[in-house]
């Protein structure tokens, strides 16, 4: 039997695996639900709670918003009713959900069962909700725990709803939750992403109030994510060791056709992947999860999902969830959700695009232009901030979504730069230079655009286009934090990007103060923070084609800074000059942010430590049989044929370059492993940039000697699946 036997099957099965319809939700009599009629049917919404009187909804409410304790009466009356609700629903089982450093989600299921004497009986009790106790030094902690300290604490998170999560025989009830250590160290992303929110809202609000919105309570920052990921037949996926153990290939050679001919992105969705959508979205719906937007994404096999703007901790629970229904749903129809920002080495990788903005309580979007932006002074002065924040931060801002999968992926030409940059668009950089200046603005009329058929529909064109190359651009009425990557927990990023706009904030609000106080209207005191910061932090303003050598050598010229790789931008956690805002706000304290940069760097090596052990074990397993396998066929053609005086030239030149590709392949495979195993003698942070600069490019070298056997070896003899395989055939 063929050794490529598996490959083979695997094509078979694939090719003829069956569209699986999606189950939507009906009605008693069998009538298809529309998506309103069973939203949110998975979520437990306190305000709906029959069983919470309205003065206790009321007292929640301000608990959430003001900080108020909660105590254990009011937990009880909530651990009641969402005890009923879950049983209702089939739940069995409940858990504390959290978000530990790892990236991913962690929880541990309890029963609800328990005991009235010899009756067996279900319970949910007020210190069930309101805490757990999950092994704190099991969890990456970047050392600020021994093993023997193994005391943690999950602690109920009011903002976020709790929701079910169904399995093949029940549902289980989760509980979104904060995970802290014995001393009260943040050992996840939520806390300090609350943290953050919370110092945003204070520092926004009262820069609402001082510029003229007397009606301002309370100011909350909302976030929309875009996931983008692949979709390949799960027959691939586990006839290929690098993507089960790293979720990317680590080599295969790029079929000629991809996505050069730009007819992948927005067209006709196949109709398994549209059935995986659909069904997804019909998952997501009954979490609450607005999914609103699915598309083909660029390269072949990408795809794409956006959800409705949410408040931000409630939008990162979200995505984490996105992510997990994602992988399951996917798996139902016979594909495996890719996440990874790279997982196919010459075509697009995939982002996760953060839409990032604010608003308060009246609904006012603080990043709402309107119909006269230059005359729209609290919005400028707003705008002024943020782009203060990022200049002054952008070293911050790239650490937050620095990662060994983001490394592959920045850079190229299909994501922003590591150079972290503001698009504002010529109409909105005009108006803050020519405040800057002193200057006034004239705007330009809005034009109609002529398609020239009269059968379209005019387009009002707006004043100023979109710039899809920029890390940080301004898109309308948010900004779109484009460099984020698609496997990233967006709580961190979100984390730094309050907390770099909340310093902003507070030193605004002690200007605009002074200014008023000196007799100056509001109107002028906005002007004049305008013009304090926008002749600071102009520099980080780019409005051109962020792919360019030319804008790489033009930010160095202003001073940006251009951190290539993640250790590279996790040595900015070793400075104070950095990490200041972060502690003074009160968001991290010295020690947690000590604490990342020890678990950041670890996990940079283990996940390199992993890749390079499978590169070398695939070399072993598969591509070495297979070359050997061809050099044999190879050499006993040419044998046959010098027997009877027949010159094999062509056999003979194939030969030479599968020999000659394979002793490069083994012998820089060789010094990969040789050198790895060096860096580890050497420290972890030396070994990080050890790893980043010299082996990762030499595993690209290893990498295309590898491409190169497997473009000179017949198909009948390369057993693994190749790139054809897996983005083409679904």
């Amino acid at each position: 039997m063929s050794n490529t036997y598996g490959r083979a099957h695997a094509r078979l099965n694939a090719m003829n695996r069956p569209v699986m319809p999606a189950c939507t939700p009906t009605d008693e009599k069998g009538k298809n639900l529309k998506v309103s009629e069973y939203y949110g049917e998975y979520v437990f919404d306190i305000q709906k709670a029959r069983e919470i009187p309205n003065a206790l909804k009321k007292e929640l409410i301000e608990v959430s918003k003001t900080g108020k304790p909660l105590t254990k009466d009011m937990a009880k009356v909530v651990a009641d009713a969402v005890l009923n609700w879950s049983l209702s629903k089939g739940a069995t089982h409940f858990c504390h959900w959290f978000h530990p450093l790892t990236g991913s989600t962690a929880e541990k299921h309890d029963s609800f069962i328990d005991f009235d004497g010899a009756l067996a009986i279900e319970k949910f009790s007020a210190s069930q909700l309101m805490k757990g106790e999950p092994d704190a030094s099991s969890f990456p902690h970047g050392g600020s725990r021994a093993t023997f300290e193994a005391r943690g604490y999950t602690a109920w998170d009011i903002t976020s709803p709790m929701f079910l999560i169904p399995g093949t025989n029940g549902k289980t009830l989760c509980i979104p939750t904060a995970f802290v250590s014995y001393h009260g160290d943040a050992l996840d992303i939520k806390t300090p992403l609350l943290r953050s929110s919370a110092r945003l809202n204070k520092v926004a609000t009262k820069f609402l109030k001082l510029t003229g919105k007397k009606d301002t309570e309370n100011v909350i920052v909302t976030c929309g994510a875009e996931q983008e990921y692949f979709l390949i037949d799960k027959n691939f996926y586990f006839l290929r060791p690098d993507l089960v153990m790293t979720t990317r290939t680590l080599f295969g050679s790029l079929t000629s056709r991809n996505q050069q001919l730009e007819d992948h992105y927005f067209g006709t969705i196949p109709s398994r992947v549209l059935a995986c959508m659909e069904e997804l979205e019909i998952e997501l719906y009954k979490l609450g999860i607005p999914a609103k937007t699915r598309h083909n994404e660029v390269a072949p096999a990408q795809f794409e999902l956006a959800q409705i703007y949410s408040e931000a901790n409630l939008a990162a629970d979200q995505n984490q969830l996105v992510m997990a229904t994602l992988r399951s749903v996917a798996d139902k129809h016979g594909f495996v959700a890719l996440l990874h920002e790279k997982p196919f080495a010459g075509i697009n990788g995939s982002g996760k695009h953060l839409n990032w903005s604010m608003a308060d309580n009246t609904g006012y979007n603080l990043l709402e232009p309107g119909k006269d932006p230059h005359q729209n002074f609290m919005f400028l002065g707003v705008l002024a901030v943020i782009v203060e924040a990022v200049n002054r931060h952008a070293a911050m801002l790239r650490l937050g979504i620095a990662s060994h999968g983001n490394d592959h992926r920045l850079g190229a030409n299909e994501a922003p730069p590591s150079i972290i940059s503001i698009f504002l668009g010529d109409t909105l950089d005009k108006i803050l230079e020519a405040i800057a200046n002193g200057k006034s603005f004239k705007p330009s009329d809005m034009a109609l655009l002529d398609l020239g058929a009269p059968e379209l529909a005019n387009l009002l064109k707006d004043n100023t286009d979109r710039n899809r190359t920029s890390p940080f651009a301004f898109t309308g009425n948010k900004f779109e934090f484009r460099a984020c990557g698609s496997s990233a927990a967006i709580g961190f990023p979100l984390t730094i990007l309050n907390s770099a706009v909340a310093e902003v904030f507070e030193e605004s609000n002690a200007f605009l103060e002074k200014e008023i106080g000196a007799g100056k209207k509001i109107d002028e005191a906005i002007i004049s923070l305008i013009q304090k910061w926008i002749n600071k932090s102009h520099k980080v303003i780019f409005n051109g084609d962020n792919y360019t050598q030319e804008w790489v050598d033009e930010a160095k010229r202003r001073g940006l800074p251009n951190y290539r790789t993640t250790p590279e931008s996790l040595s900015v956690l070793k400075e104070e000059k950095y990490l200041g805002f972060l502690v003074n706000q009160g968001v991290f304290t010295a020690d947690e942010l000590k604490m990342r940069y020890n678990v950041l760097v670890e996990r940079y090596i283990k996940y390199r430590d992993i890749e390079f052990q499978t590169f070398n074990n695939m070399f072993n397993q598969f591509v070495l049989p297979s070359a050997v396998e061809y050099k044999n066929k190879l050499s006993t053609v040419i044998r046959n044929q010098k027997k009877i005086g027949i010159e094999s030239e062509v056999e003979a030149d194939i030969y030479k370059k599968l020999d000659a590709e394979l002793n490069s392949a083994y012998k820089d495979l060789t010094k990969l492993m040789k050198e790895l195993k060096e860096a580890h003698h050497s420290g972890e942070e030396k070994a990080a940039m050890k790893i980043a600069m010299d082996l990762m490019p030499l595993s690209v070298k290893i990498a295309s000697s590898f491409n190169k056997i497997e473009e000179i070896v017949p198909e009948t003899l390369w057993v693994l699946p190749s790139y054809y395989d897996m983005l083409f055939i679904r």
